[in-house]
């Protein structure tokens, strides 16, 4: 018998054969039995893939409402569920720390405290420069250097400088943290931060990939220490911010200043400072802009995606306000200065090593990917060229709608989700190394090494490159370089998913006291029984159901061409302006979730009554 499937044309297959299972601890929670005495219980995983587990404890009455972990032991054919055994109880559930647990776990997070073994690598307090150390760098402790960074920030992997030459031309420097200076090959200490790959950032909360004596001491480039380590790519440019030398060196500087994005924004705006720094600053915006004009030029994507800060009580710890995150140009003029040392030491090593340069690409999406974003255009009469990156760019940058002014930022949003992952890959095990976002035809990570171990092997490559280290074997070996990518691409994926879900979960508290809100949306996507809506004020996305397992749901009319939704005699287009009420549904504790429900435009028997008064958030104490 042909399966519908195969009727369709679809490609069909069927498993013949289970070579490894892939089976892990599982977080979730206890359904206890009925019957009386019994100590066989189904646990349900927090993953609604993962099906339920039987298990056998006696503990049944005390793990109730507790968030517990259980693994397979194995799964007899002739039952519906596997068995497995109770591993350990991580906390009452709903608990914030309990949920923090879930979440790291789930996403395969390594957070364990950091062994004595990889500590032992740490240098020991306290720490000097050596001669030896300055062997092989430049002292540019006399520069006006100055970090920009988000507020907060106590991991500072880069700072910058800006200065005129004798000559009339400009120097500009992008100083990086020197962390492969006190990480050695093939310790224990760099084989635990290649494991965890990356530094996760949950709300609140840093998970670091290297011990904090590094993160926020000896490698963050802090303006009250003296001296720092570091590395720095320094070019000579003209005043159009064009490169007529680089030069990459090993180095010792000085931070002068340590401001956040506003602070630094404040100085630039301020026309009665006069300062070091403060020229430095305006120096460095100034040809930024021309930079950020320049890529936008070559065919540069500028998408958008709404990020949020939490406003976090400092005893409760619980968020008590919700923003979504306001970008500035010193925003942008630090994020030109990173991409372009990024270009400028990617180009380096692959010269040097064409075979085992670690790289980062970005694939063109294939053309399928841009059907949504072509027919929501569309819907509002403004065409979206998708043949390259610079079409797909000029059209956003010329994509309006009269009397609509968030239109564009919502159009960038969709294009962003058209979007393929960007990866890690070494040279000599692939052949195409264009990066589709940034229009470049090579690039890597080389200004983050204390927070992404692939920088501190793009540090190592560069060092070798200009003589400032030796190399060793694994660092040549592009199979080992190659697999190493697949851990780091893999690391990556797992800490933004552990991200959005921290930002979730915390945003389940935000709304818990606040009872129901109601708010202004646009709808992003049309579904057949849905419209999914986006909150701008609060950087939320939710669902709005409009038929109902209970009862008889309205008549519902779905055109995927459009795509449109008609919802009795209403019809819905994405970008469509409505209302919603926004609460937190805690019926079921394991799977709590933000509800959504119409409220306008008013359909009878499906929207529902706004709320007479709206809550008030308390003022935030404290922004962390």
């Amino acid at each position: 018998m042909i399966s519908a499937a195969e009727a369709a044309g679809k490609p069909t297959g069927k498993i013949v054969g289970i070579i490894k299972r892939n089976w892990r601890p599982f977080c979730g929670m206890l359904n206890v039995s009925q019957i009386k005495e019994s100590t066989r219980h189904l646990f349900t995983p927090a993953d609604r893939r993962i099906p339920r587990i039987r298990i056998e404890t006696r503990q049944a009455s005390t793990l109730v409402g507790q968030r517990i972990m259980v693994a397979i032991d194995g799964w007899p054919k002739n039952s519906r569920y596997p068995n497995g055994h109770f591993v350990r109880s991580l906390g009452s559930a709903g608990e914030k720390g309990t949920e923090e647990a879930v979440l790291l776990l789930e996403h395969d997070v390594p957070h364990q405290a950091f062994s004595q073994n990889v500590l032992s690598f740490l240098p020991k307090m306290p720490w000097g420069i050596t001669p030896e150390d300055m062997i092989k760098r430049q002292d540019l402790r006399h520069l006006t250097v100055c970090s920009v960074d988000p507020p907060g920030c106590t991991d500072i992997d880069d700072a910058l400088h800006c200065r005129e030459l004798e000559n009339g031309n400009l120097e500009v420097g992008v100083h990086i943290a020197d962390v492969s200076h006190f990480i050695r090959p093939g310790n224990a200490l760099d084989k635990e931060a290649a494991n965890r790959g990356t530094t996760v950032y949950l709300c609140g909360k840093r998970i670091d990939m290297v011990p904090e004596l590094l993160s926020s001491n000896l490698c963050s480039l802090r303006f009250f220490v003296y001296t720092r380590l570091a590395f720095s790519c320094i070019w000579e440019m003209n005043h159009n911010a064009e490169i007529l030398k680089t030069q990459f060196t090993k180095s010792v500087i000085n931070s002068k200043a340590s401001l956040t994005y506003a602070e630094a924004q404040m100085r630039i705006d301020d026309t009665n400072k006069k300062d070091d720094i403060t020229e430095s600053l305006r120096g460095l915006n100034k040809l930024a802009k021309i930079l950020k004009r320049k890529r936008i030029e070559n065919g540069a994507l500028t998408l958008s995606s709404l990020e949020v800060r939490f406003h976090i009580d400092s005893e409760t710890h619980d968020p008590i306000d919700l923003q979504t995150k306001e970008l500035m140009e010193t925003n942008s003029m630090v994020e030109e200065f990173m991409l372009l040392a990024n270009i400028s030491v990617a180009q380096k090593i692959y010269d040097e090593f064409p075979d085992c340069a670690l790289l980062r690409k970005h694939p063109a999406p294939p053309p399928s990917n841009y059907d949504i974003l072509l027919k929501a255009a569309k819907s509002k009469n403004v065409e979206i060229h998708t043949d390259s990156a610079k079409a797909l760019a000029d059209s956003l940058d010329v994509a309006k709608v009269d009397g609509f002014s968030y239109f564009n930022t919502l159009l960038r949003i969709l294009a962003t989700r058209c979007m393929m992952q960007a990866v890690y890959f070494c040279s000599g095990m692939d052949s195409d190394f264009h990066h589709y976002g940034l229009a470049s035809p090579i690039y890597t990570h080389f200004t983050s090494p204390i927070r992404r171990y692939a920088d501190i092997i793009v540090h190592r490559l560069l060092a070798v490159a200009i003589g400032a280290d030796i190399t060793y074997p694994d660092l040549m070996d592009k199979h080992k370089q190659s697999a190493l990518c697949n851990n780091l691409n893999y690391r990556h994926k797992m800490s933004q998913y552990a991200q959005r879900a921290s930002v979730a979960f915390h945003t389940q508290l935000f709304f818990k006291s606040r009872g129901i809100l109601n708010e202004e949306g646009f709808v992003l996507f049309v579904r057949k029984n849905a419209i999914i809506v986006l909150i701008p004020k609060f950087g939320l996305e939710g669902t709005v159901f409009f038929d109902s397992k209970d009862k008889a749901g309205p008549s519902l009319v779905f055109d995927e061409e459009g795509p449109t939704l008609k919802v009795e005699q209403t019809t819905f287009h994405i970008f469509d302006k409505v209302k919603v009420t926004i609460s937190l549904d805690d019926s079921n504790i394991q799977h709590q979730k933000i509800r959504m429900a119409l409220t306008e435009p008013v359909i009878p028997g499906v929207s529902v009554a706004a709320p007479d008064v709206e809550p008030q958030a308390k003022k935030p104490k404290v922004d962390r």
